[in-house]
């Protein structure tokens, strides 16, 4: 990867520290991912949900629902 100098605004750059931080990420990653999602890299979304999915260690525990179930008030 190649390293760049970036000119940035002190409270903006602050204020993504934070964020970044508060997400769970490096600032260098939030920045990279931005850039990769503004000039429309392809990412396969789909398998990153599926990672997600089974990091919560959730589990039904073979329950199942009905449609009805799910819109049930």
């Amino acid at each position: 990867m190649t390293n760049i100098t970036l000119a940035i605004d002190e409270q903006l750059l602050e204020q993504g520290r934070t964020y970044a931080q508060n997400n769970g990420v490096s600032f260098n990653t939030l920045v990279r991912t931005l850039i990769e999602k503004a000039v429309g890299r392809k990412t396969d979304w789909l398998d990153e949900v599926f990672a997600q999915m089974d990091e919560t260690g959730a589990n039904s525990n073979g329950q199942t629902w009905t449609r009805e179930d799910l819109y049930r008030v």
